[in-house]
C-alpha cells in the first residue's frame, strides 16, 4: 500500500467522523451533547466490526466500546439476511454494549454501489431515560430496571422506513419527551454527512483501494503496537485501588490488576476484583475492556486509533464481579470503577515504564443532577453536572488542571447556559487550592464550585474518591480527594455516603458545593525546582503553608495585593539549606 494513499485515506476518514461529531453537537437539543460533548461517532470494518476511524470531539469511552456494539449489530444483521440501505439500528443494552442507558447508540451501514463498504455508529447521551430518578443517576438503584428503559438492539429505521410506534413508545417513557426527540433526529442525521464524506472518498479511489487502505489501517497498527510492547521487559506488574462504597453497602470494593508482559502481547488479569456491587457502581465487561484501551492509548498516545491497536491485548475479567456485570445489576455509576480501572492500569505501568505512566487523575465524575419544574417556564428540566478536576503527573509534566475525565471528555456546561435553563444561581466556580498531589512534578489541581437554588428543584449526587483519594507515583503525594458539602434549612451537612445522595428536595435558599480531588504528584516534592513552586504560589495552586511543609522552601517575601491575592517571592539560598535538612 502506498504510505502516502494511506495517510490521506485515513486523515479523510479521521475526517469524516470529525465532521460527524460536530453535526450532531450542534444540531442536538439537549446541553448535555451541545454543551457537554456527551457523543461520539466512528466508522468500523463492514466484516470484523473493528474500529476504522473516530471522531476528535466525542468521548473516548463511547469509540471503545462501539466496537462491540457494531459487532453484535452485525452478527444479528447477518442472522437477518444482512444489512440493506436504508437500515438503522438502535440500542442501549449495557451488558451486549457497554456504559449506561442513558447512552444510546445508532448503528447504520454503508453501501459503495450494491456492497457493504463500511458500518457507521454514533452514540448520544440522553438527558432522560424514565426510571427512578430524573436523569438517571441513581446512586440507590439495585437493579438496572431503576435506572431506566432497556432498548435491545432493533432496527429504527428499516430501508429507510421510520419505526414510529418505536419512536412513540421511547417518548412515552421518557421525562422530556421533545427534547429526546430532537436529539434521536440529530442523531439519525449524522449518517448523512458520513455517507456523503465516504462516497467521496469512493469516487475518488474506488472500492478495491478502499477497502485495502481499511485492512492496513489496522494491521499497521497493530504492528506498531506489538512494536512498542517488544520494547518492554517481560514481567508481571500489580497494582491495586479500591471504590469507596457502592451506593447501598458502605464498604470499599478492591479493583485489583496484574499485566503480564511476554514478548510483543500483554494480558490485563482482573483476578481478585470485588463482586458486583449491590448499588450502581458496577460495569460490563465490555466498559471494563475499552477502560483499558483508553488507559492504554494515553500511555502511547502516537499509535493511531482502531481495532488492530488492542489486538496484542488479552483479558481475564472473571465473571460477575464489579468489572464484568450481568443482569441485572444497575450499571448507572460506571463511570466511577472505570475511572479506577484506568488508574490501576497507571500504576501498574508505573512500575513498569514509570517514564510515560502518569500518577493517578481525578477519579470521578461526581455528577450532581438536578430536576424540577421550572416556575417561569412552567417546563420540566434534567440538568447533569459533571466534574472537572486534576490530572496525575508525568515525569515529562505537571498534571493538567481543572481537565475533563480521561474516560468520558465530557465538559461541564457553562455556568451562564445553566443559569438561565434552571431555577440556580451559581456562586462560585474556581481551581482548588492543594488539591494536586506533591511532587517534583505535581499533580494537577481540581476545581470546587456550588451553587444556590432559587426555587424548588431535587438534587442527586453520584461520586466517588472521598475515602481513597487519587494516589502518586514515584515518591510523589496523593491528592486531595472529593468534597460533597449541602446546606438545607439553615444547616450545612455531608451526606452519608459521603459522595453519594438520591432525590434530596431544595428549596429557594438551598446550596450545594463540590470539591473534585486533584491528580496524584509525581517524584520527590523537595526536588521539585523552586522557579515552578514559586510559580504555584503566585497562582493560588498550593497554599504559602503546603510551600513550606510539603515543598521545603522559605518564603523572603509576601505581600498582599487587592481582590485579597498575595505576590510571594522565595528565599532559594535558605529554601536550599532547609530542604537539605528534609532529605
Amino acid at each position: 500500500m502506498d504510505a502516502v494513499t494511506l495517510a490521506v485515506v485515513r486523515g479523510s476518514l479521521e475526517q469524516i467522523a470529525d465532521e460527524m461529531d460536530l453535526h450532531l453537537i450542534h444540531a442536538a437539543i439537549s446541553p448535555i451533547i451541545s454543551e457537554t460533548n456527551d457523543c461520539a461517532n466512528g466508522i468500523f470494518h463492514p466484516t470484523t466490526g473493528e474500529t476504522i476511524a473516530q471522531g476528535r470531539y466525542g468521548l473516548p469511552v463511547f469509540l471503545a466500546y462501539m466496537q462491540f456494539t457494531v459487532q453484535k449489530v452485525i452478527e444479528l444483521a447477518a442472522a437477518d439476511g444482512g444489512f440493506k440501505p436504508g437500515d438503522m439500528w438502535i440500542m442501549n443494552d449495557t451488558y451486549l454494549g457497554g456504559s449506561h442507558l442513558q447512552d444510546v447508540q445508532l448503528i447504520a451501514p454503508v453501501f459503495a454501489g450494491a456492497e457493504l463498504f463500511a458500518v457507521m455508529a454514533t452514540t448520544g447521551h440522553w438527558m432522560d431515560m424514565g426510571g427512578n430518578v430524573p436523569g438517571g443517576w441513581a446512586p440507590r438503584a439495585t437493579e438496572i430496571h431503576q435506572e431506566g428503559m432497556i432498548i435491545p438492539p432493533i432496527k429504527l429505521y428499516e430501508e429507510g422506513k421510520l419505526n414510529t410506534a418505536l419512536v412513540a413508545m421511547i417518548r412515552a417513557n421518557v421525562r422530556l419527551p421533545n427534547e429526546i426527540a430532537g436529539d434521536l433526529a440529530a442523531m439519525s442525521n449524522v449518517f448523512t454527512v458520513g455517507n456523503r464524506g465516504i462516497e467521496a472518498l469512493v469516487r475518488k479511489y474506488g472500492r478495491v483501494v478502499l477497502s485495502a487502505c481499511l485492512n492496513e489501517m489496522i494491521a499497521y497498527s497493530e504492528r506498531q503496537m506489538r512494536s512498542y510492547i517488544s520494547d518492554l521487559p517481560d514481567g508481571t506488574y500489580s497494582w491495586e485501588d479500591w471504590i469507596d462504597n457502592d451506593g447501598i453497602v458502605d464498604e470499599p470494593i478492591p479493583v485489583r490488576l496484574a499485566i503480564t508482559v511476554k514478548g510483543d502481547t500483554m494480558h490485563f488479569d482482573f483476578a481478585g476484583t470485588g463482586p458486583m456491587a449491590r448499588g450502581p457502581l458496577n460495569m460490563s465487561r465490555n466498559t471494563t475492556l475499552s477502560s483499558c484501551y483508553v488507559a492504554i492509548k494515553h500511555i502511547f498516545p502516537d499509535v493511531p486509533v482502531n481495532g488492530g491497536t488492542f489486538r496484542p491485548i488479552s483479558f481475564n475479567v472473571p465473571p460477575r464481579t464489579l468489572l464484568s456485570a450481568e443482569y441485572p445489576a444497575a450499571c448507572g455509576g460506571y463511570l466511577d470503577p472505570m475511572g479506577r480501572v484506568v488508574d490501576v492500569v497507571f500504576g501498574a505501568m508505573s512500575k513498569l515504564i514509570p517514564e510515560k505512566a502518569p500518577a493517578a487523575f481525578f477519579g470521578t465524575i461526581g455528577v450532581v443532577a438536578i430536576s424540577g419544574t421550572h416556575p417561569r417556564s412552567g417546563s420540566y428540566f434534567v440538568g447533569v453536572f459533571p466534574y472537572p478536576g486534576g490530572y496525575g503527573a508525568t515525569r515529562a509534566s505537571d498534571g493538567l488542571i481543572n481537565g475533563t475525565p480521561p474516560q468520558s471528555m465530557a465538559n461541564f456546561m457553562s455556568l451562564e447556559m445553566s443559569e438561565h435553563r434552571f431555577p440556580l444561581r451559581f456562586d462560585h466556580f474556581r481551581i482548588r487550592e492543594d488539591s494536586g498531589g506533591k511532587g517534583w512534578h505535581r499533580g494537577g489541581c481540581g476545581t470546587e464550585y456550588g451553587f444556590t437554588a432559587w426555587s424548588d428543584i431535587t438534587v442527586s449526587v453520584l461520586g466517588d474518591r472521598v475515602d481513597h483519594a487519587p494516589f502518586g507515583i514515584v515518591g510523589g503525594g496523593p491528592a486531595q480527594a472529593n468534597k460533597v458539602e449541602l446546606t438545607t434549612g439553615g444547616k450545612t451537612w455531608t451526606p452519608e455516603l459521603r459522595s453519594k445522595l438520591e432525590k434530596e428536595p431544595f428549596a429557594a435558599g438551598d446550596a450545594i458545593r463540590a470539591a473534585s480531588p486533584g491528580g496524584g504528584g509525581f517524584g520527590n516534592a523537595l526536588e521539585r525546582e523552586l522557579a515552578a513552586v514559586e510559580r504555584d504560589l503566585n497562582l493560588g495552586y498550593i497554599s504559602r503553608a503546603s510551600a513550606e511543609n510539603d515543598y521545603g522552601v522559605v518564603v523572603a517575601e509576601d505581600h498582599a495585593l487587592p481582590a485579597g491575592h498575595r505576590r510571594y517571592r522565595l528565599d532559594a539560598t535558605a529554601s536550599a539549606s532547609r530542604r537539605a535538612s528534609l532529605r
